[in-house]
């Protein structure tokens, strides 16, 4: 069997959430984060879709997860990203949170912006 070391660069994994948090990376973000090749950033929520977009030349797909739940993005968020290229996969945040550390430790361009459960 071959292993093979990950390097995370600035980009880290989720290592754990509960309610209204997120810890990534060894530190606790309480609220909505953006996690991606920058690191890791507090976020305002779906409003809040520059810190989106400003990632469109970084990542070919963004996570999001809503929350406990999955539910439907602002139609104007998901029409803004996709016409930046951004290709955008919508789950709740514990499957968000899992599918970004598998597809990070396979070195995608990949980032997450989560809504805490």
């Amino acid at each position: 069997m071959r292993l093979n070391e990950i390097s995370f660069t600035d980009a880290k994994p989720v290592e754990g959430y509960g309610t209204g948090f997120f810890r990534i990376g060894g530190e606790v973000f309480h609220g909505p984060v953006i996690a991606g090749p920058q690191g890791t950033t507090a976020w305002k929520g779906y409003e809040d879709r520059d810190a989106l977009l400003v990632l469109k030349d970084q990542i070919d797909v963004l996570f999001v997860g809503t929350g406990a739940e999955i539910a439907h993005l602002p139609d104007d968020l998901r029409e803004a990203l996709e016409d930046a290229g951004v290709g955008v996969e919508v789950m709740a945040s514990p499957a968000a949170c899992r599918t970004y550390n598998v597809l990070l430790s396979e070195g995608r361009r990949i980032a997450l912006a989560l809504i805490p459960v």
